[in-house]
């Protein structure tokens, strides 16, 4: 999912901080993430060779045994990589706030990573929505643009299920998504058609989101919306709207396929004619060029080159 960032740092939900030097051992990592071994051995190097460049962000909890100890916020990779090398102590920004701030910042430090995946994207703008944040706000925290967050927010609010799951699998980009969830049948097909054609779309990506497509008239936006009460399965309506939409989609099919066959005759006729002119045949034969494409032969009527 291509994404268009204003700044590399987000804005912090407010909250009294301070930066100290704590021990490694006493910081819990509440909610760790998987990451891959290569990314780890970089953050390690980069530690090593030119130290930390920003502390990591905890607040202060009381464990089970009665003691006080932190909890991370933010920075687990370079608490891990810390300890790797072998430090006792670490620069923490140690941050005090109400429950509710630490979780938003929490959220907003994890999505300010340049590489994080479509669903923390998804799901950390969802619940930004729901805490009141509007796409400006949420944009201004993320570092994320406002107009592609009110993308985000379009698909969320129409209860988009089938192509925010695509979306957040990586094979459906989010314009094309937006598109399609604003567009009619008819519309959806001039879509897909501008994707393929500018290469949005590829091979079976193209055939994925055909095919998604195909189930979201029939079934629904929601997974299982025709479970609903009150909504029926399939009928008889439905299955027309969808045979509808097939038939403008072949007919879509057979007016571009008119035009490239229009543009081939253009071409054979074009060239046909220019066969006959003798400069441009004592052109070819200084080119050396002295036979052409069987197939375009056979189009021109079989002529070959001197």
């Amino acid at each position: 999912m291509a994404r268009e960032r204003k700044e590399d740092v987000p804005h912090h939900v407010g909250g009294v901080q301070e930066i100290r030097s704590i021990p490694v051992d006493s910081v819990r990592i509440v909610n760790p993430r998987a990451r891959s071994p290569k990314i780890f051995a970089g953050i390690v190097e980069s530690i090593a060779t030119v130290g930390l460049k920003r502390p990591i962000t905890v607040t202060e909890a009381r464990r089970d045994d009665g003691g006080t100890g932190y909890d991370l916020i933010c920075g687990q990779g370079r608490l891990e990589a810390f300890k790797a090398l072998g430090e006792t102590h670490i620069p923490a920004l140690v941050v005090r706030a109400s429950e509710t701030e630490l979780y938003l910042m929490s959220l907003v430090e994890n999505l300010a990573r340049r590489k994080h995946s479509n669903r923390d994207l998804l799901t950390a703008v969802r619940v930004l929505e729901d805490r009141g944040y509007g796409p400006a706000e949420i944009a201004r925290k993320t570092g994320l643009d406002a107009g592609y967050i009110s993308c985000i927010m379009q698909l969320l609010r129409a209860g988009e299920e089938r192509l925010i799951g695509a979306v957040e699998k990586g094979w459906l980009p989010l314009s094309l998504a937006t598109d399609i969830a604003k567009a009619g049948p008819g519309e959806v097909q001039i879509a897909m058609m501008e994707a393929y054609e500018t290469g949005l779309l590829r091979g079976e990506q193209l055939l994925k989101v055909r095919r998604l497509i195909d189930r979201r008239q029939a079934l629904g936006k929601s997974y299982g919306s025709w479970k609903r009460k009150g909504e029926q399965p399939l009928t008889a309506s439905k299955l027309a709207q969808t045979f509808q939409a097939e038939v403008r989609r072949q007919q879509l099919v057979v007016r571009k396929s008119e035009v490239a066959e229009q543009r081939l005759l253009f071409v054979v006729t074009a060239l046909r004619r220019m066969l006959t002119d003798e400069h441009f045949r004592t052109l070819l034969r200084a080119e050396s060029v002295g036979d052409i494409p069987k197939p375009l032969a056979d189009r021109i009527g079989g002529e070959v080159l001197p």
